[in-house]
Parts: C-alpha cells; structure tokens; sequence
C-alpha cells in the first residue's frame, strides 16, 4: 500500500515537474497573449465587489483594481485594433468606477490638484488611454484638457516636485505618473506641457536619493530612501516622461533592486520589514514589486521580461479556462490586475527602445534542480527499495 502511494506521489511531482520544464524552456509564446482571459476574469469580479473587498486590504484597493482593468484594457486595445472599441467602452466602465463615491472616497478633494497628485495623475493617465485608442468623444478631450490643466498648475505652483497624494503625505512615484499623463497630453492633443514636464525633470534630479541615485520612496512627512515597490512603478513612467533619463534610472535600479529571484524591496546590502506597499517579503523579495518590474523590463525592451513572466507562469499557479484566466487560484483580484497590467506592458508617448542586452539562461538551473528533484528522490528510493526486495529474495 505504502509503495502504492509512493508511487503516485512519484507520478504527479513528476508531471509538474515536466509542465514545470516546458514553461521554463520551450519556445516562448507571449504572455500578453492571455490579458484578454485575465481580464475577462476580473471584469466577473470587479462585478461581485472584488473593488470593494480590495478597498479593505489596501489604502486604494478599489481604485487600483479598477484604473489597473482599464489600462490594460488600454494597452490591448491599443496592440489589436480589433479590439478596440470593446476596450473603449471598457475603460469608461472603469472610469466612471474610479468616479464614483466608492473611487474618490478615500482622497481629499480640498487638495491641489482635486484628490491629491495620485488619484489625480493614475485618472488623467486612463483618461489619455481612452484617447489613445482612437474612439473618443469630445466630452473625453474636454475633461483631459482640463485636468491636465488643473495638474499642470498644482505643479507650477509647488515649492516642490512631488506634490501631496494625501495631506501632509508625498510619494514621489504618484508625481512621476502625473507628469507622464502631460506628455501623453503633448503626444495625442497638442503639444502645452513641454516645459512643465522639463522642469520636473529637473528639479526631481536635485532630490535623488543620494545613497542609490534613485527617486525617493517617500518624502513628506519624512524622506525615505528608494524601494523597490515604488521604483518598479517610477521604472513604468519614467521612459515617458525622459527616455534618455529613464534608461539611466532603469540600469540603477536593476543594480540596486534586482537579483536572480525577483526584485527587491529595499537596495542590495540594506534590508527592512514590508508593509502596506511592499506586501509581505520573502528573503527580501516584493511579490508585488517583482509583478510590477516585468511590466518595466516590456518598456525598457528587457530581456529581464522573459525571466520575470516565465518565473510568474511557473509559481503562480495560472488557471487558463475557456474563457477566463487567473493566479493563485483567484483568490487575489488585484494580483491578477497588476499581472495583466504588467504583461501587456507598452509604452504610450515614448518609441519603442532599444533592447537591452540578453541575459544568460542559466538562471533557469536553481529551477530546474528544485522542480526535479522531488521526483528523482521518489523514484530513486522506490528503485532503491526494489533492489533490497530483489537482494532478499534472491538469499
């Protein structure tokens, strides 16, 4: 009965460690290719409250969960004409979701701009999507005029870069996101925001943190050094905003955050507790901030993508139906949303870049010997234990 058992443990470790192999070896198919799935599956949560639930375990639950839909219905939108006008009509969903009571209620609409830099910024940012996709209506142009607008002079008014998300409360990636929707204004309106979007660039390199050279994870009401769960995101926009500074960044941050297992939440030789924005940490690592990064490496044209989605295929569990895909089972809608934000990753103002050299595909090793080495154990005792068998037999 025993080596019954054993055997078809044996079997199934040696099944996952085979489907485990392909996905860590065979020819690459897009990821991307199975945004369309993840979002059909979010649309079905989004519609049971998922937003709502998220809103409980993160400050912006429920307004991440919904701008996140809408910019990767966005960004396919965008890759596939086909799907264009259903991607429209989907990011007005989603809009209009992030307007309500529910989407503004956790923000201060006293402050400059109208909700704080970072309710401000992500909004006008899905807003510009909507018209990158070619479908939109003046109503659209209208209130992305005005709020950029209305971004532009909170900014030109500041004693500083990086205004307020909350009162009393500053991170600079909330601004990086709102600078970025000003180019992307210049880029499909016309062009109004060029100096304003200079300026930033160069008031924000005065404020670096001095111990990576990086933007600083928060700066009011005290001033943090660079983390990983804010670079990832900073590594998104940047190349936007100033290709030429991104790319600079972008090489910083990957000496500073990333290593052969994900990304980092705090720079190499420094270590700390997660929190609310790194999530939980595993030997360091940002679960959140690593999902977040393979959008980064896709805008940077990064080999480091292909690393990063084939990693998350391997241990995050996907479930790819008919109709709909998820991770980890489902049980973390705005997972999935940051994942599919991340896979359909592409620029909106800035050309594509140029690629940035290979990576060695040795990182798959450690991968490798901890997929097979279940099974071979296994098999290799039963082996062992028939020898003993045959051994006594055979006295």
């Amino acid at each position: 009965m025993l080596r019954k058992l054993v055997i078809g443990v044996a079997v199934v470790a040696t099944l996952v460690a085979g489907v485990g192999t392909a996905r860590l070896v065979l020819p690459w198919t897009d990821p991307a290719r199975g945004v369309v799935k993840q979002l059909a599956f979010l649309r079905a949560e989004l519609e049971g409250g998922a937003d709502l639930a998220a809103q409980k375990q993160f400050p912006e639950g429920f307004f991440f969960l919904n701008v996140l839909y809408g910019l990767s219905w966005v960004q396919v939108g965008i890759d596939d004409p086909a799907r264009s006008a259903h991607a429209t009509a989907e990011v007005r969903w989603a809009l209009d979701r992030i307007a309500s009571e529910d989407g503004t209620a956790p923000f201060d609409a006293s402050l400059h701009p109208r909700y704080g830099v970072f309710y401000a910024g992500w909004t006008n940012w899905l807003r510009g999507g909507l018209i990158a996709l070619g479908r939109s209506e003046a109503a659209d142009r209208a209130a992305f005029s005005s709020d950029s607008v209305e971004i532009a002079g909170a900014f030109r008014t500041a004693r500083t870069p990086f205004l307020a998300a909350y009162p009393g409360q500053a991170w600079p990636v909330d601004s990086v996101v709102a600078i970025a929707s000003l180019r992307l204004y210049d880029a499909l309106v016309a062009p109004r925001f060029d100096q304003a979007a200079r300026n930033w660039v160069t008031a924000a390199k005065t404020r670096l943190d001095p111990a990576t050279g990086l933007l600083p994870h928060q700066v009011v009401p005290q001033v943090s050094g660079a983390r990983g769960s804010s670079q990832a995101i900073i590594q998104r926009f940047l190349v936007d905003i100033d290709p030429a500074f991104a790319r600079t960044q972008y090489a910083n941050f990957k000496d500073k955050f990333v290593n052969g297992l994900g990304v980092r939440e705090y720079p190499q030789g420094t270590s700390g507790q997660g929190d609310v924005d790194s999530g939980p940490l595993a030997f360091g690592m940002s679960l959140s901030a690593t999902v977040v990064a393979l959008g980064a490496a896709r805008i940077h044209h990064d080999p480091l993508a292909e690393r990063l989605a084939r990693t998350g295929e391997l241990v995050g569990l996907p479930f790819s139906g008919l109709k709909t895909k998820r991770y980890a089972f489902g049980a973390v809608p705005i997972g999935d949303a940051f994942l599919a934000w991340s896979t359909s990753a592409r620029p909106l103002v800035a050309a594509a870049q140029p690629e940035l050299d290979g990576e060695s595909g040795w990182w798959r090793l450690p991968w490798l010997v901890l997929l097979w080495l279940p099974a071979l154990l296994l098999w290799g005792a039963l082996r062992l234990r028939h020898r003993d068998r045959r051994r006594r037999r055979a006295r």
